[in-house]
């Protein structure tokens, strides 16, 4: 691996892989604890809409991602607390939805069609200097957000009712967090693909959970394990050439089941 680090791309790909890593540390402990990784899922799924429809407009398909992701969080925020529709029933919807659409816009858009698989798993080894800018933004925003509403995030997420009675306005830091979830996806997106991006956001905080049910150190935890797997995913794909993100998926998928196995066996 320290022979990687003398190209460029790899310093990238490692820089991209920490940042990655604490964005999704930080805004995936209130994913899991809140139990809305359904919604970034859905969130996830229906900026692909987003992304087709950059494509078909001739413009950067992130011009179209960012408002058509915040529409998305929004809308399935909004109809799981006011709707009708169930909150299962409305993310289904809108995931499927957001998907066809972009298959569609793409299919449409007349040239060259884009390989849609680099969307859904990425290539965090093309990352350039200018995107471990937006990162870095991305985590520092984040990072400011959680510090001045850490209160009212945590009410939120573990119990709304409370919250609610405390002044709070709920709907409004619900739909911030469902913002920041967005964000979130819309950043790293392009650099680690949809799938990984999930992956990101559930997995570590939920190995997390299993030793803590402090906040604050569930993100701590959730920031590290998130490094050491992406990184270790990395160094994995690099000896054995295999793809980047889909080699750092599996082995946080190996990390939880050994976790959870750990866990049982010690009762």
């Amino acid at each position: 691996m320290i022979e990687a680090l003398q190209f460029e791309y790899m310093q990238n790909a490692l820089i991209a892989a920490v940042l990655g890593s604490i964005a999704c540390g930080i805004i995936g402990t209130y994913v899991v604890v809140k139990k809305i990784g359904y919604i970034s899922g859905g969130i996830a799924h229906a900026s692909f809409g987003g992304l087709g429809l950059g494509y078909f407009l001739g413009v950067d398909p992130m011009i179209c991602l960012m408002p058509f992701s915040l529409v998305s969080a929004w809308t399935i925020g909004l109809i799981s607390r006011k709707g009708n529709v169930s909150e299962d029933t409305a993310i289904s919807i809108l995931w499927t939805a957001g998907m066809s659409m972009g298959v569609i816009f793409i299919g449409l858009t007349p040239g060259y069609a884009p390989d849609l698989l680099s969307y859904l798993f990425g290539n965090i080894l093309t990352v350039p200097r200018s995107d471990i800018f937006i990162m870095a933004g991305l985590d520092l925003f984040i990072f400011t957000a959680v510090f001045f509403f850490y209160r009212e995030f945590l009410a939120v997420s573990y119990d709304e009712d409370y919250a609610r009675a405390s002044g709070i306005n709920t709907m409004f830091f619900y739909l911030f967090l469902l913002t920041l979830v967005a964000l979130t996806v819309v950043m790293l997106i392009k650099i680690v693909g949809i799938i990984m991006v999930i992956a990101l956001l559930t997995i570590p905080p939920s190995i997390a959970k299993q030793y803590t049910i402090n906040l604050k150190s569930m993100m701590i935890l959730s920031v590290i394990l998130g490094i050491v797997f992406t990184i270790a995913g990395l160094w994995v794909s690099y000896m054995l050439d295999l793809a980047s993100g889909a080699t750092v998926i599996i082995l946080l998928v190996a990390a939880f089941l050994i976790s959870a196995m750990i866990k049982k066996i010690k009762g």
